[in-house]
């Protein structure tokens, strides 16, 4: 159902090639760049994620309860993606680890403070 999601950036370079480096491990490379935004999947019409340059000009910010969820694999997977999110730069918002019965989460805040989590079902 999602075809994409944006995330603000106040410093494109640093964004994209902290996302280079997070997306990389999972298969996801870019597939569209301009001046303004930056797209990244991994594979032909599956849901894509971006940094963008706020359209009015103003400073991006980061949206209180805002975030976006990525589904991977399993739960070495979110491990490892929230292992390497902090070594990029990124803040620990929730250590790995199960929640409820059936679900795996780690949580990040990237270099702009925006929320991210990788989950999978177990």
């Amino acid at each position: 159902m999602i075809g994409y999601t944006t995330l603000g950036t106040n410093d494109f370079k640093k964004s994209g090639t902290f996302y280079d480096h997070l997306f990389a491990e999972l298969g996801a490379r870019r597939i569209m760049e301009d001046d303004h935004i930056i797209l990244w999947s991994n594979k032909p019409g599956a849901a894509m994620i971006a940094v963008i340059k706020p359209y009015n000009g103003q400073p991006a910010t980061v949206g209180n309860g805002a975030m976006v969820a990525l589904s991977v694999k399993d739960p070495a997977a979110v491990e490892s993606l929230h292992t390497k999110a902090l070594e990029l730069g990124a803040t620990c918002e929730g250590a790995p680890g199960p929640r409820g019965s059936n679900m795996n989460f780690a949580y990040i805040r990237d270099l702009e403070g925006n929320k991210l989590a990788f989950y999978c079902m177990t």
